[in-house]
């Protein structure tokens, strides 16, 4: 069984899908919507993607393909701690240091540390923290660094001179196991964090009270609710749909009816799935 991951490798969606997959031929993607693609296409029947950081928010790309990809749903999530590492060539010296590359994710995480100690060298965007360091390694002639995790300092031969240079302490990503197949993800070497359902809500229109009416529907049944989130429709400013998230197992009375008073306020409803959340390993 195939799954695709956000590589390339030694990219901490790779570490996240090494462990929700140790048994499994993992195929890493140049970006998400590649992901979305393998799973899509059949060529992979799973796929793990970054869904949200702790620290920067959501994965804006990853909710734009749920929402144009609706034949995908989410199978489980993940959390992982994430750890960011500043690494050079083993042949170079860090007071030479003339660029700092990373994925820009990691960049905002490591900001004030960067800003404190590297002030004056410009940093730049990379498509991944593991392909930074896969630069930096092909190009000993550069005086260069990349912000990475340890997996990818050991897979390049990169030294790390600056450890756990993220901001805040609390650091952590969720990611999502996305797939066309029915049915849900489980794992019992995994600790289990909670349950949740997932779905995506488009207004009909913009009207006065019309998202008090698709919350009420959650709140006179006491749903707990532990995201809510627009995303624009890129149709006009002002139109957007909505990610939520409803805590708890799956009641088929109580979700059921739900989803059918949504349907009779005409919203449109794209249910993603009932599944578990693990904690994963960084």
């Amino acid at each position: 069984m195939k799954i695709a991951f956000l590589g390339p490798h030694a990219s901490f969606t790779q570490l996240a899908a090494a462990q929700l997959f140790p048994d499994n031929e993992l195929m890493p993607q140049a970006s998400i919507l590649d992901c979305f693609n393998a799973v899509e296409n059949g060529e992979a029947i799973k796929a793990v993607v970054p869904l949200e950081n702790s620290i920067e928010g959501t994965v804006s790309m990853t909710l734009d393909y749920l929402y144009k990809t609706p034949s995908i749903k989410i199978q489980a999530e993940a959390v992982m701690p994430i750890a960011h590492h500043l690494m050079i060539h083993t042949e170079n010296a860090i007071e030479n240091m003339e660029r700092i590359y990373s994925h820009p994710q990691a960049l905002a995480q490591s900001f004030h540390f960067l800003d404190t100690h590297y002030k004056g060298v410009p940093k730049q965007d990379f498509s991944s923290t593991a392909a930074a360091a896969k630069y930096v390694s092909e190009n000993p002639d550069l005086q260069i660094a990349a912000v990475a995790n340890q997996f990818a300092a050991n897979l390049y031969g990169l030294k790390i001179i600056n450890r756990n240079i993220q901001d805040f302490e609390q650091n952590h990503t969720r990611f999502i196991i996305i797939s066309k197949e029915p049915g849900t993800y489980d794992n019992n070497k995994l600790e289990i964090l909670g349950e949740k359902s997932g779905m995506l809500i488009t207004m009909p229109e913009d009207h006065p009270g019309g998202l008090h009416q698709v919350l009420s529907v959650f709140a006179w049944r006491k749903m707990n609710l532990s995201k809510i989130e627009s995303r624009t429709l890129k149709t006009g400013l002002g139109n957007y749909f909505f990610f939520i998230n409803v805590v708890g197992s799956w009641e088929e009375v109580l979700h059921g009816n739900a989803l059918k008073e949504l349907e009779s306020i005409h919203a449109e409803v794209d249910f993603l799935g009932n599944y578990k959340e693990f904690l994963l390993e960084s």
